[in-house]
């Protein structure tokens, strides 16, 4: 599943409860400012894929003609070149490898700001963070079904893309999201 900028602020919700909730785990500062750093480091990751996206989109557009005259599936050009390109852009394209590396950096920063403390070893806090982002991704299709049918239930129809559709859909979230105990 690949994160989108507004979903940050669910992931690292999650993140905080979880290491709220995690016996060996203490907050020295509060949830706020656990959120706020875990959102800034998931954004940071999910600015770096849009360039490198921007990127892609830019070869395919420079050689749209090529594309076109070989019938080449543009879908699958764009993943090939990005997989290519990912390590210029500091982009991990396995999902596990990129929430690994996400979550010692959110590690690393909540303990280097005196956000959290511990007396475990870094790993069992960082399985933490780790299996938040696993959970958000199990339970993200899932939602997206919910939503989705609670839109389309509605009396008045809403175009999928709309700005009506998008604020709805951020709220049906969110609430679904609470529902579950996710953030």
């Amino acid at each position: 599943m690949r994160l989108k900028p507004n979903q940050s602020e669910f992931v690292a919700r999650k993140i905080a409860v979880d290491l709220i909730n995690a016996p060996f785990v203490k907050l020295l500062k509060g949830k706020d400012d656990v959120v706020a750093a875990a959102k800034e480091i998931i954004l940071e990751n999910l600015k770096k894929e849009r360039e490198l996206d921007g990127k892609v989109q830019d070869i395919l557009e420079e050689n749209y003609e090529d594309i076109e005259m070989q019938r080449a599936d543009e879908r699958q050009l764009f993943f090939m070149i990005k997989k290519r390109l990912a390590p210029e852009f500091g982009i991990i394209m396995n999902y596990d490898d990129r929430y690994s590396d996400i979550s010692h950096k959110i590690l690393d920063e909540l303990y280097e700001e005196y956000l959290i403390e511990y007396e475990v070893n870094d790993n069992q806090v960082k399985n933490v963070i780790f299996n938040s982002f696993k959970e958000f991704a199990r339970s993200y299709e899932e939602i997206d079904d919910v939503v989705y049918n609670k839109i389309r239930s509605l009396e008045k129809e809403v175009m999928p893309g709309s700005e009506e559709y998008e604020i709805l859909y951020e709220r049906y979230f969110q609430e679904e999201l609470t529902r579950r105990g996710l953030i």
